[in-house]
């Protein structure tokens, strides 16, 4: 079965720190590209960074550049989401997901050729 699941959401306060943990099953991530969504409530959901793992390449959202970053260990099938300087307008629900190909437009990431998304995890940055 093809699966993603998230882990490492929680509860923390504005300024600290959390990392999502985006771990595949039933097939080998490095063939495809890896995005992390999220969406608060009442809003639509958004992307927030992805890689490619054809090339390494990686986009961010300008929202969380210089606080996020996104890498990924092949060894374990992972993606990880590291959020520093976390804000209360960070929290959402953090979604990764997989696809054909990792790009941007007008500065948010986006995946083409979504194929399976994760269940979710809630990030809540109090203030």
């Amino acid at each position: 079965e093809v699966q993603l699941v998230e882990s490492g959401g929680g509860l923390v306060q504005a300024g600290g720190s959390l990392r999502l943990s985006c771990a595949a099953s039933g097939f080998t991530f490095d063939d495809y590209a890896i995005g992390w969504f999220r969406q608060a409530p009442g809003k639509e959901r958004e992307g927030v960074s992805c890689i490619n793992s054809s090339d390494g390449s990686i986009y961010y959202a300008d929202s969380v550049k210089g606080r996020f970053t996104i890498s990924s260990d092949i060894a374990k099938n992972t993606v990880y989401l590291q959020m520093n300087s976390l804000k209360p307008e960070d929290t959402a629900v953090y979604y990764c997901a997989a696809g054909d190909l990792c790009t941007v437009v007008a500065g948010t990431p986006l995946l083409r050729g979504l194929e399976v998304w994760g269940q979710g995890t809630q990030v809540t940055v109090s203030s």
